[in-house]
């Protein structure tokens, strides 16, 4: 057991896949060379080489599309986009090829792709390279949506992805790479198929994804020091979403509060509000409550950015009054 960061443990995701398997390259903006435009890839180039660490032209459709047709082919194409936004350039290949591909051949072809990006705020970079996003991409069919919010599954998700005959898109919060932590060495593919219960509660069900879940398992302490005891959810994966862990959650402790980076309107903490009244209304004995996102674009002054995200304090006030405590 060895301590790392989620940075070096998704460097160390890819140097495996690099090793285990002669059809993974990975290629993206300033990959290379630069290392990274988290450092996540430094190194990579120098190990590796040119063919297999590719770097890319500033076109997002261009570099996308590439991996798109090296999948197509055989390969198992690893592509860094450098931020959720810039990935919007990129939408008609994510969204109206590789998402559909394999319905359109009628499983002829899949497209067993891999697209890893940086996602979420509170690094003031303002407005063009802040945003979750990963909501609207949960909901295209055809594609798989993953967040690890954790050392164990930066380490592991990345494997278990590109064993997917499907593309799979991969999530990264900015302000997640220098988490540090323990990290066992044998660490390896993580199940991404299912959520996961980060602390088990009997008051409410805390649910919660990526970059949030630090702040939700830092609210649920300070609820556990008012006598709320609180049970936090991971998601994990946000499509498919496993709504089996969430309802036998929520069929236990009769609350929640739904904690998504997203903006409120439209959001996937609005999809997961309607599943719950869809199939645990009677189990409810309160209404449910979501903490976003102001709706606005995100601020780049540090003191605005911090009003605009989901805090605990914000976390710790939406529990209170779904439970009838007021603080």
């Amino acid at each position: 057991m060895g301590t790392t960061t989620y940075r070096e443990a998704v460097r160390t995701a890819l140097t495996e896949a690099l090793v285990k398997d002669p059809r993974v390259f990975l290629m993206g903006e300033d990959v290379g060379k630069y290392g990274g435009s988290y450092a996540v890839s430094k190194g990579l180039l120098a190990e590796f080489g040119p063919e297999r660490i590719r770097d890319t032209p500033l076109s997002e459709s261009t570099f996308v599309g590439a991996g798109i047709g090296a999948a197509l082919g055989g390969m198992r194409p690893i592509v860094e986009v450098m931020t959720v936004n810039f990935s919007l350039l990129a939408l008609d290949q994510i969204v109206n090829n590789a998402a559909t591909i394999r319905h359109m051949s009628g499983g002829q072809f899949s497209i067993p792709l891999v697209i890893r990006m940086a996602t979420g705020a509170g690094r003031q970079l303002a407005a063009q390279h802040a945003h979750s996003l990963e909501g609207w991409y949960a909901h295209i069919p055809g594609i798989r949506i993953v967040a690890p919010a954790t050392l164990e599954d930066a380490r592991g998700m990345l494997w278990t992805a590109l064993e997917d005959p499907d593309p799979v898109l991969i999530f990264e919060h900015q302000t997640l790479y220098n988490m540090e932590g323990p990290l066992a060495d044998e660490a390896g593919a993580v199940d991404i198929d299912h959520a996961a219960i980060r602390r088990p509660g009997k008051d409410l069900s805390l649910i919660t994804y990526g970059g949030t879940l630090g702040k939700t398992l830092q609210a649920a302490e300070t609820l556990a020091s008012e006598g709320i005891d609180a049970e936090v959810i991971d998601l994990r994966t946000l499509r498919p979403l496993d709504m089996a862990t969430i309802l036998d959650s929520v069929k236990k402790t009769h609350r929640a509060v739904i904690v998504d980076e997203g903006w409120k309107s439209g959001s996937l903490s609005a999809e997961i509000v309607a599943r719950l009244v869809e199939h645990a209304f009677y189990e409810l004995d309160a209404p449910l409550a979501r903490v976003c996102s102001a709706e606005v674009p995100i601020p780049y002054p540090k003191h605005l950015e911090d009003a605009a995200l989901p805090q605990p304090p914000a976390i710790v006030a939406a529990a209170r009054e779904v439970v009838g405590r007021r603080g």
